[in-house]
């Protein structure tokens, strides 16, 4: 991609990085720089912002970006993907900018290599990982810096929240990915998301878990599952815990249909496949969930209509109206998903356990 707009960068310049890694492990540790604030020339906090062919959503998010970082020393470090088929048009769209903001070409294909060469090339010890179809609220980067104050532990995350824009028509549908298929924020209890839960596109960690654990894994997860496998490192090698923040809000700019998600299933199928060959412990959660809807009787999903209107804990209406509309989108995707998966090794691998559901839900996001 060089020559062309963005031009392939480096890791941060040595004595940069020195204040923001090195020294800061050394002398004062990364709780030590967040609770008594940074050292002079070093941003209070980096955002990585991957992105693919998406002009029109990653300028919304680049305005969300200048509003919500006003008055805060943040750097922005837009990932164009090796793939990008316009990617001056990217550098251009950041130069713009009322940012300090950089443009960086990622060397391979994929979302784990475009986060990876971002964070790395981040002078701040305290990285914000965003997508390019979220637009930040104005409190966003200021609510995941005072979480990270508050919680200077260097093993210590912080999920913000997703909801969808204003401006997009919510169908029974995105209402229903809501639920533990795109996102699971209803599920949350308390103050503590699980690692299940890390999402990239509304979470900050510190430089140093990304560090010790080598980033997101290029090779085995591309795109899709790079996320939840490096939230699954970082708990267990070095006892992660995500936090969840509710101020940190931002819009999710892409809405969804069924065709969207019949396309996306079968992304998910070859994703869980490597994800349990990678961590034969953890239970399939889309395997069991699509293939008890497959053998089930069709349904008619008349409660599809009232998920908008009825919550899940309503007595007895919310469960029958969520319920419903489960089984009959789980029932519209599952054929997608379940010839993807035996695609890729074979129907029924014999490594895969019995049980419910929401057993696997409560060990996918412990």
């Amino acid at each position: 991609m060089t020559g062309t707009g963005v031009v392939p960068t480096p890791a941060a310049p040595a004595p940069t990085r020195e204040i923001a890694s090195s020294i800061g492990q050394a002398v004062h540790g990364t709780s030590g720089l967040l609770a008594a604030g940074y050292l002079a020339g070093v941003p209070e906090i980096s955002i990585v912002v991957p992105t693919l062919d998406r002009p029109r959503h990653l300028a919304a998010t680049l305005a969300g970006l200048e509003a919500a970082c006003v008055g805060l020393d943040a750097e922005v470090l837009v990932v164009a993907d090796a793939s990008e088929p316009d990617p001056s048009r990217v550098a251009a769209e950041v130069s713009r900018r009322n940012l300090d903001a950089r443009c960086i070409a990622a060397p391979r294909r994929g979302a784990s290599a475009a986060r990876n060469i971002g964070w790395r090339s981040a002078h701040s010890p305290l990285i914000l990982f965003l997508d390019d179809d979220l637009v930040a609220s104005a409190e966003l980067v200021a609510a995941h810096l005072a979480a990270h104050r508050r919680e200077p532990v260097e093993t210590i995350g912080v999920l913000g929240h997703v909801r969808w824009a204003p401006r997009l028509k919510v169908t029974p549908l995105m209402r229903w990915v809501e639920h533990g298929i795109q996102f699971d924020y209803p599920g949350i209890k308390g103050s503590t998301a699980g690692w299940g839960r890390f999402y990239t596109t509304n979470v900050s960690v510190k430089r140093s878990v990304l560090e010790q654990v080598d980033g997101f894994d290029e090779e085995r997860f591309p795109f899709m599952y790079e996320d939840l496998d490096l939230g699954y490192r970082l708990h267990q090698k070095l006892g992660f815990v995500l936090l969840y923040e509710r101020r940190a809000v931002g819009d999710h700019l892409q809405a969804m249909d069924l065709d969207f998600w019949r396309r996306r299933v079968r992304k998910i199928a070859v994703a869980e496949r490597a994800f349990c060959r990678v961590h034969p412990e953890i239970e399939p959660f889309f395997h069991r969930l699509f293939s008890d809807a497959h053998a089930r009787p069709p349904a008619r999903g008349r409660g599809r209509h009232l998920i908008g209107l009825v919550a899940p804990s309503v007595p007895v209406l919310g469960e029958y109206v969520w319920s419903s509309a489960h089984l009959y989108f789980a029932q519209a995707l599952a054929p997608d998903f379940l010839e993807a998966w035996a695609a890729e090794g074979g129907q029924g691998a014999d490594r895969l356990k019995g049980g419910d559901d929401s057993a696997q839900r409560e060990q996918r996001f412990a």
